[in-house]
């Protein structure tokens, strides 16, 4: 797909959106909206748009939450869910939601394991903080599943959109 200024712009509203909504849900743990959004950003406009919108979620909602080594790990793991993301549109376009969600659940927990691989960084402590994290992982897969189903036919009708406006000037 062609890059040009509607798509660029599309993008970083699409991470406005998540920031606003990581923001917004930061009183509840694990629960908020950035990987749904990355991952639909992903299955409809592509890999590399997905890690765009991650780099750029992470860094501006860092900047409000804090910043530190996990900064990074948030990048690479939201950077690689993008990339399955994309993956999944260009060879499974017509994936239901129902399967884009179980994606998103599963997602959840893969980041709760490369967010783990950070204290293994740090003080070599892998399993301790992995096994204390499993709630909130589960509570990140099930957000994820429910704010896929939500988001999904809304976003649909924007990607399409987008489709449609992208053909028209190509």
């Amino acid at each position: 797909m062609q890059w040009n200024t509607y798509k660029l712009t599309l993008i970083t509203m699409l991470a406005a959106v998540a920031v606003v909504g990581r923001i917004a849900f930061a009183a509840i743990p694990n629960a908020q909206p950035v990987t749904a959004i990355i991952i639909l950003t992903g299955f409809w406009l592509g890999p590399l748009a997905a890690v765009i919108t991650a780099f750029l979620t992470t860094f501006l909602t860092n900047m409000v939450l804090g910043m530190g080594i996990w900064t990074v790990w948030q990048v690479t793991a939201w950077g690689l869910i993008g990339i399955g993301a994309g993956l999944l549109g260009k060879f499974l376009p017509r994936l239901p939601v129902l399967g884009l969600s179980v994606y998103g659940l599963l997602s959840g927990l893969f980041f709760g394991v490369v967010m783990a691989f950070t204290m293994r960084a740090i003080s070599q402590t892998f399993w301790g903080y992995y096994l204390a994290g499993i709630p909130f992982d589960l509570m990140h897969a099930a957000s994820n599943f429910v704010f896929i189903l939500v988001f999904y036919s809304v976003f649909e009708k924007l990607f399409i959109k987008y489709e449609r406006r992208a053909q028209l000037a190509s």
